[in-house]
C-alpha cells in the first residue's frame, strides 16, 4: 500500500471547509493547523447548493488531526495550504517556518495568491535558509465558498469553469496539478481546470478582490454616506450593486490597466498572459459572455445572497466593518502595493488615490499623503505585517519585483 502524503491546511477560513472533504480519496491525509483546534471536527462536511439554498450534492472528507501547535503538525507536512485572510499569512508564515522539514520537498502554497504571496515565501526561506521549498498559488480563489457551521460544515456554490496558478520553480507546476489541482475541482465538476501563470506579479495585481471590493465599499459611501439608522437600509453587497460603484470599479481597473500595460511593455519578454483586465477575468474565469461590469454581478446567480459587511457603531448607527478584509487584504494588500507600483513607475492613478484617501478617512489612519504620495514610512503603514507594500521587503524598483 502507497504511503499517503501529508497535507497540512493553515487557518480555518470558507475555503479550508471546502478544500478538505474535496480531499477525500486523494494521495493525501489531510491535517489542519488552526487557533481553535477543539472546534474541528472528525469528518468535515460540505453542502454543494443551487443559489436558492437547494442542496444538489454532499461532501464530507476526514481530517487526520487539528492542532495550534505548529511543532506537533508542520514537520510531517508534504504540502502546506494556507486558507486564512491575506492580510494573515505573513504572520501564519513566521510560525510555521521553523518547524517546515528541511528532508523533504516541501510544497508551500495558497488558495489566493493576491498581496505578492512569493514575496512573502522568499522572505521565510530566506531567513531560515530553505532550499527544499516549492511555492504555489491559484490566481483565483477556485470556489465560491461559504462556512455554515465553523470545523464542520461548509458550503459551495459550485467552481470557476477556469483558473490559474504560478510556481516556483515552474517546473513543478505538472506534479502540482496533478496531485492537488485536478483534485479539488476538475474531479468532482469536469471543470476548473488549472493553467500555469508564468509569473506571481500577475496574481498580486489580479483585478478579482482587491478592486471590486474596495470601489464598492467606496462607492456605497458616495451614495449613502458613511452610515445606516437601519441593518436593513443597508444595501446587499451585490444583488443592489448600482452604476455609481460600477463606474467606480471601471475606473480603478483603469488606474490598474496602466500599471499593466506598462509593465508589459518594459518586459516585452515575458508572459503575463493571465494579466487581464477585469471583464477579460471575469469571462476567462467563468466562461461568461459578460460585457457590462453592473450587469455581471446583479446577475451571478451565486453572489445575490452576500451582503455588505457593516457593524452597530457606539451612536447605534451601522457603518461599513473597517476591520474587515475587504480594508484589511484589498486596502494593504491590495490597492497599496498597485499604489507603489505605479509610484515607481510614474503613473497617475486618481481612482487608487481617492479609495485610499477615503480609506483612511475611515480607518483613521495615515496612508497617502496631500501630495498623492504613499506615507511608507508612517507606522500606520509600515508596522509589522500590516501591509504588503514590495519596499518592506526590502524591494527599491520594479526591477527587483519582476518574477
Amino acid at each position: 500500500m502507497v504511503k499517503k502524503k501529508q497535507l497540512v491546511v493553515c487557518g480555518g477560513g470558507s475555503s479550508a471547509h471546502t478544500l478538505i472533504p474535496f480531499l477525500k480519496d486523494s494521495d493525501f491525509e489531510v491535517s489542519i493547523f488552526t487557533s481553535k483546534p477543539e472546534k474541528w471536527h472528525h469528518t468535515i462536511e460540505l453542502q454543494y447548493q443551487s443559489p436558492d439554498g437547494k442542496v444538489l450534492q454532499t461532501f464530507s472528507g476526514p481530517l487526520k488531526k487539528a492542532s495550534d501547535n505548529a511543532a506537533e503538525i508542520i514537520p510531517d507536512a508534504d504540502y502546506i495550504v494556507f486558507c486564512m485572510p491575506v492580510h494573515k499569512y505573513r504572520i501564519g508564515l513566521e510560525e510555521i517556518a521553523p518547524y517546515i522539514n528541511r528532508n523533504k520537498t516541501v510544497f508551500l502554497g495558497t488558495m489566493y495568491g493576491q498581496g505578492g504571496w512569493n514575496w512573502m515565501v522568499d522572505e521565510i526561506k530566506n531567513k531560515y535558509s530553505y532550499d527544499n521549498i516549492v511555492t504555489f498559488a491559484f490566481g483565483l480563489i477556485p470556489w465560491i465558498a461559504r462556512t455554515i457551521e465553523y470545523g464542520k460544515i461548509g458550503v459551495t456554490y459550485g467552481c470557476k469553469a477556469a483558473n490559474y496558478a504560478a510556481c516556483y520553480p515552474k517546473s513543478y507546476f505538472k506534479q502540482i496539478d496533478e496531485e492537488f489541482f485536478e483534485n479539488i475541482c476538475n474531479k468532482w465538476f469536469g471543470k476548473g481546470a488549472v493553467e500555469q501563470s508564468e509569473n506571481f506579479l500577475s496574481l498580486t495585481l489580479s483585478v478579482d478582490n482587491q478592486i471590486i471590493h474596495t470601489s464598492r465599499c467606496f462607492g456605497l459611501y458616495k451614495v449613502c454616506g458613511r452610515y445606516w439608522q437601519n441593518k436593513a437600509d443597508v444595501p446587499m453587497f451585490y444583488r443592489d450593486y448600482d452604476d455609481v460603484s460600477a463606474d467606480l470599479l471601471a475606473d480603478l481597473d483603469y488606474d490598474y490597466t496602466k500599471i499593466r500595460e506598462e509593465i508589459k511593455e518594459r518586459y516585452p519578454q515575458k508572459d503575463f498572459r493571465y494579466m487581464l483586465d477585469y471583464l477579460a477575468l471575469e469571462r476567462f474565469s467563468y466562461q461568461s459572455h459578460n460585457t457590462d461590469i453592473k450587469e455581471s454581478f446583479i446577475n451571478s446567480q451565486t453572489l445575490v445572497a452576500i451582503g455588505t459587511p457593516v457593524v452597530q457603531n457606539k451612536e447605534g448607527l451601522w457603518e461599513i466593518d473597517k476591520n474587515y478584509r475587504f480594508f484589511m487584504d484589498d486596502i494593504y494588500f491590495g490597492n497599496c502595493i498597485a499604489k507603489w507600483i505605479a509610484e515607481q513607475l510614474k503613473i497617475e492613478v486618481p481612482t487608487i488615490d481617492a479609495i485610499l484617501r477615503w480609506a483612511q478617512m475611515v480607518r483613521e489612519e495615515r496612508i497617502i499623503d496631500g501630495a498623492g504620495r504613499l506615507m511608507v514610512d508612517n507606522k500606520d503603514l509600515s508596522a509589522p505585517y500590516k501591509s504588503g507594500v514590495p519596499c518592506y521587503y526590502g524591494f527599491k524598483n520594479i526591477e527587483d519585483i519582476v518574477d
